[in-house]
């Protein structure tokens, strides 16, 4: 481990201690209720860049300023706000379907999975696929703005998108092996907790990202 690596998780911890100290947990807690588009913008725009970090460390062996952070960081922060208003509708739809039996829940602990699964499926096979298509369209904006390229416009921006490897590797790989997985045990969390854990999950997919960099999908 270098200085670098030290720093990284340093840093994480230090984030992640807002969650275990007694003194900060309440006011994180009272935050996120009370405020949860400006806590969703700040947790996606810090974990996820610290993905996108740690994505090019794997990749590149060594620490590097991600092109256009800042300017990632903040497309972050407002993805976080738009996952925190996803997070209730396809919350609300799925109770509703529930609670007028058209989705079957069992009885003991599958009423509690199962509703979980039934929102992370429906979420992350309909919204998903647009949401990281969206954010792969600014992050090469970003990328050609910050380096000095002629801006392509919009058509050119998905002609340089590489959508056989999108749909064979992020849809058809992460969102039935990772996203829907990991989202069932986020909404199995307390309400407060589920957008920092999705916030979390961003860091730990920059790492299998970069790992799928490496190989052919």
């Amino acid at each position: 481990m270098n200085r670098g690596d030290f720093i990284w998780l340093m840093f994480l911890c230090g984030f992640s201690s807002l969650l275990l100290m007694p003194a900060t947990h309440q006011v994180f807690v009272s935050l996120t209720q009370n405020h949860p588009y400006g806590m969703g913008f700040i947790k996606f725009a810090v974990l996820a860049t610290m993905g996108e970090l740690l994505a090019v460390r794997i990749v590149a062996g060594n620490w590097q300023r991600t092109i256009g952070m800042t300017y990632k960081a903040v497309i972050w922060g407002l993805l976080g706000m738009g996952i925190v208003l996803m997070f209730e509708i396809y919350l609300s739809g799925v109770m509703g379907a529930i609670k007028k039996e058209l989705l079957f829940t069992g009885t003991g602990l599958w009423q509690a999975v199962l509703p979980a699964f039934y929102i992370s499926a429906l979420m992350n096979l309909t919204f998903a696929p647009a949401f990281m298509a969206v954010h792969r369209l600014t992050d090469l904006y970003i990328d050609t703005k910050c380096q000095g390229q002629q801006q392509p416009g919009l058509s050119g921006l998905i002609a340089q998108i590489d959508w056989t490897g999108f749909i064979r590797f992020v849809v058809l790989k992460t969102i039935p092996c990772f996203w829907i997985p990991a989202h069932t045990i986020t909404f199995l969390l307390p309400p407060e907790y589920r957008v920092m854990a999705a916030a979390y999950l961003s860091v730990a997919l920059g790492a299998i990202l970069a790992y799928a960099r490496r190989t052919p999908s």
